[in-house]
């Protein structure tokens, strides 16, 4: 049977991931695709609806962005939103002009309750706007079903079409009632059912990669993070011990985390599981090294060169797995909105490891969506919940050069840091905390006698999407504890300081 989707057509807003994400959390699956893509690849879909996104063009511009007009005549329900709304509106004939006031930030619109989008949401409701084009006057067929003081327009239907459009953003927080309107198009107009669950992808998804993989050999770089570690499983429950894992411990990982990785896979799960340990290696290199992207270079190149001389012992394999993610497959460029960066999860393997395919079963997953999976899956909540590590570990928090001593102290600061909010019962609710070994030293008494060592910094924030986040207000017993335990249990650290910067200006890491 096949599954029912919708498909959101990226025009280069800002928000795209957030949309798809509002999608299947109303267990609805959801692809994004580029604005321009074909007709015919559309209609072979068959989706149930689709979803125009926002984007930062004027449609009236000669070079904006486009989709065949044809799309609106295949008899599926869409939705348009800001540059969407007036991307319809255009197209069909209607006018969009520069806005007398751009409307930016939360407003208030009165939405006409008997439109089927609408239905359940209070005649006046706050939104999330974001535009300087308004629709001026709509195409044919079109009425308006929502307005707002500055914007007469503010969202539009055709309900004998199931063509709606909304100046503002449903699928931000700042639109209380925006998931409930996502709700409304996917079930009252589309007809959607919710079926897509979790537990029902995992069996599929590992029944497939048994079909594809069939004998063959199948290799994972395994980092120990989360979508490497439930990538490596759900291959391992579909072909077992066909599967080997290399595990390259840097040395630069968090306190217990090698031992805890090797447990798991070689416990838990039927696969061949080699650990090496690197340790050596990585430090003699990185060795009076301080500058960022640097460390980051030579890790990358070192790790490749390990797996690459682990990879040669077990010979061609047909299969390389890779945990790639769909914020990674979108971000790096899915349409033709801007690329954030392009991403790798192990780069440059290809070049070095003798294979013939890559296999990325998590590329239509999110990052929540990894975690579920690695729940479906029997993956430890310890494992599935850790917290976000970049690939160059605690390289990138120690700030000037590495050595195996200052490794053990941030390894041990961290330790506390990240045990002491987990008692309070916050592990959860803060998008990203760790602690950061500064190369800053300075004077301190400790017993009555001075003392003349390192600074740790500790990083807390709130994050929806990592592309910005605030600091956390941590409770001040909290810090107190962490600071005092972290001065006494640590050796040569006599200052802990709280970082309270926001991205932007700062990023999240410190490197």
């Amino acid at each position: 049977m096949e599954k029912e989707m919708v498909i959101i057509l990226d025009f280069g807003g800002q928000y795209n991931q957030l949309i798809a994400r509002r999608v299947r959390e109303c267990n609805v699956y959801c692809e994004v695709l580029p604005y321009y893509t074909n007709l015919d690849r559309i209609k072979e879909l068959a989706p149930k609806g689709i979803i125009f996104t926002g984007g930062p063009a004027s449609v009236y511009e000669a070079d904006a962005p486009t989709c065949d007009p044809g799309i609106f005549e295949l008899g599926i329900p869409i939705l348009g939103i800001c540059y969407g709304c007036q991307l319809m509106t255009h197209s069909l004939g209607g006018k969009v002009t520069k806005a007398p006031v751009r409307e930016y930030g939360k407003t208030e619109i009165q939405v006409a309750t008997r439109s089927k989008l609408f239905h359940g949401i209070s005649e006046n409701t706050i939104c999330w706007m974001s535009h300087t084009d308004y629709i001026e006057s709509p195409a044919s067929g079109f009425t308006t079903i929502a307005e707002s003081s500055s914007c007469p327009i503010a969202a539009i239907g055709d309900e004998a079409r199931g063509l709606y459009g909304v100046q503002f953003h449903p699928e931000v927080v700042h639109t209380p009632e925006g998931t409930k309107m996502i709700h409304n198009f996917l079930f009252e107009i589309c007809g959607c059912s919710g079926d897509w669950k979790m537990s029902s992808y995992t069996e599929q998804m590992i029944q497939s990669l048994r079909e594809k993989i069939g004998d063959k050999k199948v290799l994972c770089a395994l980092s120990g993070g989360v979508d490497s570690s439930v990538a490596a499983v759900m291959v391992s429950k579909a072909v077992g011990k066909q599967l080997t894992c290399i595990f390259v411990d840097h040395g630069l990982l968090r306190k217990n985390e090698g031992d805890e990785v090797e447990e798991i896979f070689t416990k838990q799960f039927d696969v061949n599981f080699i650990r090496v340990n690197a340790q050596k290696r990585f430090y003699e290199k990185l060795a009076g090294v301080t500058e960022p992207e640097k460390k980051r270079k030579i890790i990358g190149e070192e790790f490749i060169r390990v797996f690459e001389e682990e990879a040669k012992k077990i010979g061609t394999v047909d299969y390389l797995v890779q945990g790639t993610i769909y914020p990674d497959v979108i971000e790096s460029g899915l349409g033709k909105s801007a690329v954030i960066k392009s991403h790798h999860n192990v780069g440059g393997l290809p070049d070095y490891v003798d294979f013939k395919e890559i296999i990325e079963p998590l590329r239509d997953l999110f990052k929540d969506e990894v975690r579920k999976a690695g729940l479906e899956l029997g993956i430890p909540e310890k494992l599935v919940f850790r917290q976000p590590f970049p690939g160059p570990g605690l390289a990138i928090r120690i700030i000037g050069d590495i050595t195996p001593e200052k490794v053990s102290i941030l390894q041990e600061a961290d330790y506390i840091y990240r045990e002491e909010i987990a008692k309070a019962g916050l592990d959860r609710s803060i998008g990203q905390y760790f602690a950061v070994l500064t190369n800053l030293r300075s004077v301190g008494v400790m017993g009555d006698e001075r003392t003349y060592d390192y600074t740790v910094a500790l990083r807390a924030v709130t994050t929806t999407d990592f592309m910005t986040a605030e600091f956390a207000e941590l409770p001040w017993d909290l810090l107190g504890k962490v600071s005092s335990r972290i001065v006494n249990e640590v050796k040569h650290v006599n200052r802990v300081c709280y970082d309270i910067t926001g991205k932007p200006p700062a990023t999240i890491e410190f490197e």
